[in-house]
Formats: structure tokens, sequence, C-alpha cells
């Protein structure tokens, strides 16, 4: 059955709108650990998993470069611009956070992150609904 224009327009507005609510969260998560000082951020993670085998190094490191990462791929989703590449990347992202929830055993907060990998996943499983995105822009003017 052919889809009608008026369905056509729905998916991809709320595909938009999903694509944009799930950036501007993870745009706010990096934003707002930005404005509050990156390092105060790296301290609270690195002392949360100090019982962990995991060295306070590399834990440091993660979480001073976590804001930017959260920040940019937010904002990436959120414009809809390299669409698969952000989604591809916070999918992998939410794996590395899910990893040490698991590893800290902080099982309600890895209940969550299964939301947001679910969240991700369906959003690049209906990607062809990306209508209303900068990659769309980008794609009509290549084609021109």
């Amino acid at each position: 059955m052919m889809e009608s224009a008026l369905d056509q327009r729905d998916r991809r507005l709320a595909y938009a709108l999903l694509r944009m609510v799930v950036g501007l969260n993870l745009m706010m998560h990096g934003v707002s650990r930005l404005l509050a000082g990156p390092t105060a951020f790296a301290e609270k993670v690195t002392a949360q998993f100090a019982h962990t085998p995991l060295p306070a190094s590399s834990v440091w490191t993660f979480a001073m470069s976590l804001p930017a990462i959260e920040a940019l791929l937010g904002l990436l989703l959120l414009i809809g611009l390299r669409t698969r590449a952000a989604l591809v990347a916070a999918s992998i992202l939410i794996m590395v956070l899910t990893f040490g929830s698991s590893l800290e055993q902080n099982w309600p907060v890895t209940g969550l992150q299964l939301t947001y990998a679910l969240a991700y996943a369906a959003l690049l499983f209906l990607r062809r609904y990306n209508g209303w995105s900068l990659d769309s822009c980008l794609e009509r003017d290549r084609r021109q």
C-alpha cells in the first residue's frame, strides 16, 4: 500500500521531534557538566569508581572528555547533521557508560541507560524519516 503524503509528513515530524529531544537531552548533559566545570565532574566520577578495578587515571581522562563528547553528539542530533554517525557514536558511548555502571553495580542507572540505547537504535532504524534535518538539506543541495 502506498504511503500518503500526510502520513509521510507525520512520520518525518515525529522523527524530527524525537531526534531533537534526544539530542537536546544528550547535549544538555554535556553542557551542564561543562558549565559546572569538567574538573569537578571528573573528580566526582573518579571517586565514584574508586572501588572498581578501573585505573583512576583512565576514569579521570574519560570523565574529563565525556562532557564535550556528549555536548557535540547531542548538538549533531539536535540539528540533524551527520545523524547516522552521531547515532552510532552515541550508541557506542552508551555501551561504554553501561559497562562502567555495570562494573560499579549501579543497576538503576544501567537500566536507564538501556532506555537511551533503545532510543538511539530506534532513531537509527527509522533514519529514512530524517527529512527535517541538515543532512536532508545538504543531500538536496548535492542532488541539484
